[in-house]
């Protein structure tokens, strides 16, 4: 949006029924002129109420619950809310996610994985950055929102991907969906439409490598992240290797070590350094992508502490480094909520998880044709094994909350099936505490016996959804041995699993 300040507040009473004071004018540049030539605006600034006007909500007290909604969402992503610039910032319209609710309607969840809230960190250079669209950070923010607790999982920037029909680097899927619409035929809204495709392909191309819903997206510009660490006053962090980067020296005054070991504080410019420096670590963008992960918890952490938010030069200064760098799919009323939840995450209940951290190390470097990239240690496009990981390492809340006890039986020839699908199970985070053979093996189709009379509503929401059926309580003929004391639920593999894929 381009910004003028209104000459005339006056006139622009008549419009607003009220008198307005120190008020802007964003003119909408991507709508048709009208007949005479002229555009949109929106007009935003303080107003003095009407007579007839309902008592507003202070608009000190918006900005601050909204910019705190979303900062402890994010666990200070760098994304924010500024209340004058809503239609540059928010992009509401996503699914959403059931998880936000207080009292989940067991029918809301479509699957394991749904009992989160899984947020899309993405990061960008933006304007006067090489490669300024590619999304060099890509983080998982994921909340449970049942036991208060969160994680930050990274995704390496260059995982080796099969994006439409050929292989590319991760962090090149956003900006080539991007820059096929913006050099595509001329269409209304073109620019916006380009960003909506660039980011609906990384979404969907992390929920394919990671296996686990993705239910909203944040999309933030370096500049974003340097300006929330500095109007904040910087954030400390607890350096424990030396970070010693001779390829960015010159940005850090010539000087090529960007941190020494120690407890500091750090100010925006440096703390950006500190989380982009790939080069001075032993293990490359993976350290890089831990640093990430520590400097987002650090500045959680300073946003939260007492006062923060009842300042209001700190709150002018995140406004100001939010409104025009920054794009996320929230709404203003899942941000509130979710505000609600993650004030109550303490920062020793957030997880830090990477894909090559051992022993849980999933991923490995490599070079296909001449060009370094990240690989699957099961081979290229085999991501099976890191799905298993990240459903467990995100467990799903309501399937942990119950924990109930699963025995899966073979009620079939088939030697191994029932193996196959306890071991699906577990990657879903199910707690199988036996797979064995059902006496009888006539059972064409699969039976889910509910012992716990409905108690585990989520888990056996869950396993109907998956298996397609509805759950009985009553164990069938040929099979016994198995009450409320020794299991919760039963199922007996049926002949349709093994067509079945899960």
């Amino acid at each position: 949006y381009a910004q003028a300040k209104i000459s005339n507040p006056a006139k622009a009473q008549s419009t607003l029924g009220a008198e307005v004071v120190d008020a802007e004018v964003f003119i909408d540049n991507d709508t048709p002129k009208t007949k005479k030539g002229r555009r949109k605006f929106w007009l935003f600034g303080k107003r003095k109420p009407a007579k007839t006007d309902k008592k507003p909500m202070g608009r000190k007290k918006k900005i601050i619950l909204i910019s705190g909604g979303v900062l402890v969402l994010l666990l200070a992503s760098g994304a924010g809310y500024a209340y004058f610039k809503l239609h540059g910032v928010l992009k509401g319209g996503s699914n959403g996610a059931p998880a936000l609710d207080a009292n989940v309607d067991p029918s809301l969840l479509k699957g394991e994985g749904d009992g989160r809230v899984n947020v899309l960190i993405l990061g960008k250079g933006g304007p006067g950055h090489d490669g300024p669209d590619l999304t060099d950070t890509i983080l998982i923010a994921s909340i449970d929102t049942v036991s208060n607790e969160a994680a930050l999982l990274s995704v390496p920037r260059d995982l080796y991907v099969l994006n439409n029909g050929y292989h590319t680097k991760i962090n090149a899927v956003y900006a080539n969906a991007k820059y096929a619409v913006i050099n595509g035929p001329k269409i209304p809204n073109q620019k916006d439409k380009a960003e909506k495709a660039g980011l609906a392909a990384i979404k969907s191309e992390v929920q394919n490598v990671l296996g686990i819903p993705i239910h909203y997206q944040v999309m933030v510009d370096f500049e974003a992240f340097r300006q929330a660490i500095d109007a904040v006053g910087g954030v400390t962090i607890n350096v424990k290797t030396q970070l010693y980067d001779p390829s960015v020296a010159w940005e850090n005054n010539w000087n090529p070590v960007i941190a020494p070991i120690g407890i500091q504080t750090m100010n925006g410019k440096k703390a950006l350094l500190y989380a982009r420096s790939r080069h001075g670590s032993a293990r490359g963008d993976f350290d890089r992508t831990e640093r990430q992960r520590q400097v987002l918890v650090a500045l959680k952490d300073k946003v939260l502490k007492l006062g923060t938010f009842s300042n209001p030069v700190t709150i002018t200064r995140l406004i100001n480094a939010f409104g025009n760098h920054v794009r996320t799919d929230f709404s203003q009323s899942e941000l509130t909520r979710v505000y609600d939840i993650g004030k109550n995450i303490d920062s020793s209940k957030i997880k830090s998880i990477g894909l090559a951290d051992p022993p849980n190390n999933y991923v490995t470097t490599g070079t296909i044709g001449g060009l370094s990239v990240v690989l699957p240690r099961a081979g290229v496009d085999q991501y099976a094994a890191i799905q298993a990981y990240v459903r467990n390492a995100l467990r799903d809340g309501f399937l942990k909350k119950e924990n109930a006890r699963v025995v899966v039986l073979n009620g079939t020839n088939n030697a191994g099936l029932a193996n196959t699908v306890g071991t699906t199970l577990k990657s879903y985070g199910y707690r199988v505490i036996k797979v064995g053979d059902a006496t009888q093996k006539n059972f064409t189709t699969t039976t889910l016996v509910d012992l716990t009379g409905g108690v585990d509503k989520y888990t056996k929401h869950y396993l109907e959804n998956r298996f397609h059926l509805a759950a009985t309580g009553n164990l069938p003929a040929g099979v016994s041995g198995y009450t409320k004391d020794n299991a919760d639920f039963v199922i007996i593999v049926g002949q349709n699993e093994s067509t079945s894929q899960h």
